[in-house]
């Protein structure tokens, strides 16, 4: 089910390191956690409020982070059908910040934070763009997000281009409320170990890669079928501990076998529905057409 408001679609990248030199399209590129480790860079895109991957791509551990992002993103968009509108993080160029130095009306949020725009087109550009900026002064107890100016001290900036005509304040929110990819990319990585799949054929690793994104999003429906509206989302990890996993022991009531499930996360009472489910699961039959005598009659 569609929210009233749509839906998101977040793209990021990630590093995969990897062990050993055997395996096709590893290579030296970004890796802050383990410089100069062999890697992988895939790109995802996701469905925000669906928790849903909609695209991904395995890439070249020396893959820039926008390499191939066009080609990606109208792959990704081809999907859904349809113009969408857009917030993106703008990319802070030389070109863009003498822009931004030239901003003097900023509407106050509150004592830390302040928001502007103005319509700009950049060399490539064929038009204008709408420019949503976002101001935060420097504080000393939180890491701050934005990028620091030198022109500027003591605030840090985020740019945001979008076609959207809401407030400047309302484009911030919305997009702070929605970014959740780094979450689902946490989630793969942590709970459904789709970075550790990896053989020597690029091929055979990207398919172990995305058989995780299937069984990812198979939890994803999984929810949504007993929830539609998505109230609580579970991380993989949850539905594991409280849903899936329940320790059980095999042994014999007189002469049949059974199977003696905990007391703990429920155990039986808690499942019994699934198993009657499984149990007697209906047969999928072949579709009925009408006899041809009995449709003139």
């Amino acid at each position: 089910m569609q929210p009233e408001s749509g839906f998101s679609l977040d793209l990021d990248s990630t590093i995969f390191s990897r062990h050993g030199s055997q395996q096709q399209g590893a290579a030296r590129g970004y890796n802050p956690r383990r410089p100069g480790r062999l890697s992988h860079h895939p790109l995802l895109a996701v469905l925000a409020e669906a928790n849903f991957v909609l695209h991904s791509w395995l890439r070249s551990g020396n893959s820039g982070s926008s390499q191939g992002a066009v080609q990606f993103l109208s792959e990704a968009l081809s999907l859904l059908g349809g113009a969408l509108p857009y917030i993106v993080v703008a990319r802070l160029t030389t070109y863009l910040k003498s822009r931004i130095y030239q901003i003097t009306n900023w509407q106050a949020v509150d004592a830390i934070y302040s928001v502007s725009e103005f319509h700009f087109k950049l060399w490539n550009w064929k038009t204008n763009r709408r420019f949503v900026v976002v101001r935060e002064q420097v504080q000393s107890s939180k890491a701050a997000v934005g990028r620091k100016l030198i022109e500027l001290p003591g605030y840090v900036f985020r740019v945001f281009v979008t076609n959207r005509s809401d407030s400047a304040l309302e484009i911030w929110r919305d997009y702070n409320g929605r970014a959740t990819v780094e979450c689902r990319i946490d989630e793969l990585k942590n709970e459904l170990a789709a970075d550790h799949f990896c053989l020597r054929s690029f091929f055979a690793t990207e398919s172990a890669f995305l058989a995780v994104l299937f069984a990812f999003n198979l939890l994803s429906e999984f929810q949504r079928a007993i929830d539609p509206a998505l109230k609580s989302y579970k991380q993989p990890a949850t539905l594991r501990f409280e849903l899936f996993t329940c320790g059980a022991i095999l042994g014999r009531s007189g002469h049949h076998l059974v199977l003696h499930m905990s007391k703990n996360w429920g155990g039986y009472s808690e499942r019994k529905p699934l198993f009657n489910n499984l149990l007697y699961w209906p047969r999928p039959t072949s579709p009925k057409f009408d006899s041809p005598i009995e449709t003139a009659a």
